[in-house]
Order: C-alpha cells, then structure tokens, then sequence
C-alpha cells in the first residue's frame, strides 16, 4: 500500500474495469454474480476464506452511472464507469490477488457516495478530502499523489506533472501511471492533458474528460467571482 500525506492511500489498475453482469458463473467453490441494479445481490470470491471486504454502490452522474468500491473502514478503493465494466473484476483481482476480496452491494458506504454527487452537483470541495487506499508501484503512488494536488479548475501537462515529481524524463512513464488510476474523477487524472492543450486518451472517454474539466472550470470560477 502507498500513503500520502493528506490521508489517501493509492493502485494500478485502469479505471475501466469486466462488465460484472458479465462475470456471472460457478466454477467449483467459487461463485460471482452481481445482479445490476440489484442490491440484494452479491459478487463473492472464495467466500469460505478471510478476505477484503469491498462494498459497492452505485451513483448516476450527468455523465453516466458510476460504480463505487469501498472498504469497511470508510476508504475508497476504486470508481468505475458501468458502460465499461468489461474489466471491474480482472482489475480488482489484480490489486487484491485472486482470492483476496468480496464484494457487497451497499447503499452510501461511510458517506462516498453522497460526497461524489455533490461533486456532480457542483460542491468540488465535497471530494478534496476523501480517504483513497489501493496498491500500487511507489512510482505510481507518487504520480497519483501528486494527480490530487493539481488545484481544481486546472490543468497540467503530462510533461509538467513528470517534472513536478522530479522525474522530467519519465513523460512516458507518468503517462502509463496516469492511466492506470484506478479511482478516477477523486484522484483527478482528467486534469493532465497533452502539452499542445489537447485532451489526449481517458479511461472513460474523451467526452467525459472534456465535461469534467467543463465542470469544474464553471464551478471554480464561480466560487471565485460568486
């Protein structure tokens, strides 16, 4: 695990994740399933043995419904488009290992969800705070640390993030970290862009990236004239 010194813990996986509708099987003591739209259903790997306790929720966004990952201690593990579920559990299974975690439906879990619709709902702040933990290379942690110092309603090329880290020459490298943020809009990655302006690759699309900065542009200029 990797921790920063504002609190979140940050992993490597992208933050597109398998469709868990997709993943719905039995395959000897091993059971998966995750009804959508369903609460009362659950997705659990090895059941019989001491794992992770993951709770997941769901949130619709003006921008398409998200999945959220939380630990029972209130951490945020990871977000989710579920327009591109196609890898939730491959990437999950990457971070906690093949037997290492269930999941549990769950509505709010310790006040994340209610945080990040007031994002949505313009309150940018609601989410500066929030407890992040995940695993990660220290190289990552150190891209994602500094992915939440970049102040809302900016931006910051991917050339300026590797120098800001003291890694001018790993452009490349900060790039693929970037990417593998597995708690997207909370640990702001659509803020690094190309250093002609341009928008460049998002794990949830170009058009959410390009609402998101939208968003937060109109909403910080509005804090500051408001």
């Amino acid at each position: 695990m990797c921790k920063d010194e504002y609190g979140p813990v940050l992993t490597s996986v992208t933050e597109a994740g398998c469709a868990l509708s997709d993943c719905d099987y039995q395959n000897g003591n091993w059971e998966r399933h995750f009804l959508r739209n369903d609460r009362s259903s659950t997705l659990k790997i090895a059941p019989n043995d001491s794992h992770l306790q993951l709770l997941v929720d769901r949130i619709e966004t003006p921008i398409g419904e998200m999945l959220i990952v939380a630990d029972r201690d209130g951490n945020l593990r990871a977000t989710f488009w579920t327009d591109r579920e196609a890898q939730v559990h491959d990437a999950l299974r990457r971070q906690y290992g093949e037997n290492g975690f269930t999941l549990e439906p769950a509505s709010n879990p310790h006040g994340l969800t209610n945080a990040i619709g007031h994002y949505f709902a313009g309150e940018l702040t609601a989410i500066d705070s929030l407890p992040v933990k995940t695993a990660g290379t220290p190289f990552q942690c150190e891209v994602w640390r500094a992915l939440r110092e970049i102040s809302c309603g900016t931006t910051l090329s991917y050339g300026k993030l590797a120098a800001r880290i003291g890694r001018p020459n790993a452009v490349r490298a900060v790039g693929l970290a970037n990417g593998s943020n597995p708690v997207g809009v909370v640990v702001p990655c659509h803020r690094v862009i190309g250093s002609d302006g341009s928008l460049t690759g998002y794990g949830g699309g170009i058009e959410r990236k390009r609402w998101l900065l939208e968003h937060e542009s109109k909403h910080a200029e509005f804090r500051l004239h408001g």
